[in-house]
């Protein structure tokens, strides 16, 4: 599905949440935040409600899966990962869950 494809992101009258794809951050960036200066700080929410904050530190490109909502779950390694590491198949040898998707997983300092 190519980023045009995708749904815009919610309007400011919108105060649904929604999982955040690639193609909309594409679009974010591209557009909406195109005039923001390179040095901007990139800040995680720690929690849904906003109780405290942490920069933005790493990222990886893993598996997700919910486990107790659409909101919750846990990311797993990427098949190619699991070939070429022997701990990381020990680890998920109970197997990964058929619901897990590939995610860009974005994770804080703290």
């Amino acid at each position: 599905m190519s980023d045009t494809q995708q749904t815009a992101p919610s309007g400011p009258d919108d105060d649904r949440d929604r999982p955040l794809t690639l193609a909309v951050l594409r679009q974010l960036v591209r557009h909406d935040w195109r005039t923001l200066p390179g040095t901007t700080l990139v800040v995680l929410s720690r929690d849904t409600e906003g109780n405290a904050y942490s920069p933005f530190a790493t990222y990886s490109h893993a598996r997700y899966a919910p486990t107790l909502s659409d909101e919750v779950g846990e990311a797993y390694p990427l098949p190619k990962e699991l070939e070429q590491d022997r701990e990381l198949r020990e680890l998920f040898a109970d197997g990964i869950p058929d619901s897990a998707v590939p995610a860009l997983v974005l994770y804080p300092l703290g």
